[in-house]
């Protein structure tokens, strides 16, 4: 079986080391003036070499050569011992499989006798986050004061998990994630070496891909070597599930442009020959930053070949400053939120639609604060607003102001018969409510489909103490309202709608809680919502 080149081209000198240069030099000077620290840390992402910056560091301290400078020489016994994984003295504690107090107490019992080969016996703990608070405790004497003998390595992806107290015992060394350009440089002499034909527009895409870890980026080279012909960016494309950057290009020109149909066609194209969605969205988030970057004067941070960048110029000209950003922001979404989609391709699609919407007419009713009283004025609608072409020639009632008292949040377990006391001075009623209803999610519709889907899966509304309250029938649902500028959306929509303030509320409902306000809850989900979407307004009987 062969040897994994992530494996085979491991450092073995410090000079081999890639794009830790700050941690190296370090570590050098305290071995060259024998200052070696008896614990340290060592955190940063995956694939950045902590490992390998331990077990070179256990190579430094039990080398034979008496220059200390040239340690390790990668000559002696102790260090082609360590090469070898042989030598006696280094241990390899993986903390993921070894979590319980009763490990690190077997750790504490064995580390007092006296090392085998070479001077110092020196144990590297591997994902040490994830022991127990209990391993933790145990383990918290040992480091303060160790035999002379012994050098703990603790390396982690999680720092913020280590608990204070071990971290104050510890050397700390942060590992950063390693430049596209160093990584491209690095697997141009492992692909010499190993006599791998490849593309350069193959390399660049591998570095990419790997996020700034050399690990991931040797491994994904592995990958796409062992079909034993030379590597283009085209297969490379194929077998990373990534797109073109064409179909980048061009899906960029259809947010633009407003082109939608054109937009969907760049995604599902992209999906259909075999695109990974979240990878697809994470290739529009950094052809987006690079758009960012050219506008704030920044284009030599862009890994991109000249012609590229050329198209890169007239498209960030196009945008907007805030279009751009909200725009990254929609597809960085959605690549978090694809994999939890039932349908791959709807949060790229979301985010398309989003990204070509218009904003929300300008209606901001203020929140009221404690202990004083706000005025609340509600701008006139204007005929040639865009706004208008939803609701049609409709005369907005005189601006007027509003006198409302003051208020105090509620937390966000009230249930929908534990609201505030609301405003007296609302004058607008249930049935009020319950026909705006229709042309506030066809307003909202227009403007943020998302928000628009949230508010048809409402069970119910309800006008209490001047709050208009919205029932689901899930947790899920009441949260999603409430994160974002969800709520905020349809309070203001409920505001253009009613020519006055409004105040939103979402709430969990049951049967017990339908039961009892059934008299004047609306479903429109049921027979009479559908009515009323389809122009028929509610008769109260006298």
């Amino acid at each position: 079986m062969s040897e994994a080149l992530y494996r085979k081209w491991r450092p073995r000198l410090w000079d081999e080391v890639v794009g830790q240069d700050h941690i190296v030099q370090t570590i050098k000077n305290a071995i060259r003036s024998n200052r070696v620290g008896h614990a340290y840390l060592f955190s940063g992402p995956r694939g950045t070499g902590k490992t390998t910056t331990a077990r070179l560091l256990a190579k430094a301290v039990n080398c034979l050569e008496p220059d200390l400078s040239r340690r390790p020489c990668n000559e002696c016994a102790h260090c082609t011992a360590v090469n070898d994984s042989r030598f006696m003295d280094l241990i390899e504690i993986d903390a993921a499989s070894n979590t319980s107090v009763d490990d690190v107490r077997s750790l504490r019992e064995k580390i007092g006798f006296s090392p085998t080969q070479g001077k110092f016996k020196v144990y590297i703990i591997d994902e040490v986050h994830m022991l127990s608070t209990a391993a933790f405790n145990a383990l918290l004497k040992t480091l303060e004061e160790p035999p002379a003998h012994a050098i703990f390595i603790l390396a982690t992806t999680e720092v913020h998990k280590i608990p204070p107290t071990v971290l104050s015992r510890c050397q700390r060394h942060e590992f950063r994630r390693i430049p596209v350009v160093t990584i491209v440089s690095y697997l141009a002499d492992l692909a010499a070496g190993e006599k791998i034909q490849l593309e350069e527009e193959a390399l660049y895409l591998i570095a990419r891909q790997s996020t700034g870890a050399m690990r991931d980026a040797i491994s994904l080279l592995d990958q796409l070597s062992s079909t034993g012909e030379a590597i283009t960016l085209e297969r490379a494309q194929e077998v990373l599930g990534t797109a073109t950057n064409q179909a980048v290009i061009d899906l960029v020109d259809a947010i633009l442009k407003k082109r939608a149909a054109v937009g969907l066609d760049c995604i599902h194209i992209a999906l259909d020959t075999g695109t990974d969605p979240r990878q697809f969205a994470r290739q529009v988030v950094e052809y987006l930053r690079g758009l960012l970057l050219i506008r704030m004067g920044n284009v030599e941070l862009i890994d991109a070949t000249q012609e590229v960048k050329a198209t890169m110029g007239k498209q960030a000209n196009q945008f907007g400053a805030g279009n751009l950003v909200e725009a990254i922001r929609l597809f960085n979404n959605a690549a978090n939120e694809s994999r939890l989609a039932w349908q791959p391709s709807l949060a790229l699609e979301l985010a398309l639609a989003q990204s070509m919407e218009e904003p929300l007419p300008a209606v901001n009713p203020s929140v009221p604060a404690q202990n004083s009283a706000v005025s609340v004025a509600i701008p006139p609608v204007e005929k040639d607003s865009e706004i208008m072409e939803v609701f049609g020639d409709k005369q907005a009632k005189p601006q007027k102001t509003i006198e409302k008292p003051a208020q105090t949040d509620n937390s966000d377990n009230e249930t929908a018969t534990e609201l505030d006391n609301g405003d007296d001075s609302i004058t607008f009623t249930i049935q009020d409510v319950r026909e705006a209803v229709t042309e506030v999610r066809t307003l909202i519709r227009k403007h943020r489909k998302n928000t628009e889907a949230l508010l048809a899966s409402a069970r119910s509304y309800n006008l209490k103490k001047g709050v208009i309250v919205i029932g689901f029938q899930s947790q899920v649902l009441k949260e999603q309202v409430e994160k974002g500028d969800h709520q905020d959306i349809i309070q203001r929509a409920f505001t253009y709608v009613l020519k006055q303030p409004a105040r939103v509320r979402a709430v969990v409902i049951n049967s017990k809680s339908n039961s009892a306000d059934q008299d004047q809850d609306f479903d429109p989900n049921s027979l009479v919502g559908a009515a009323i979407d389809l122009g028929g307004k509610i008769v109260d009987k006298e």
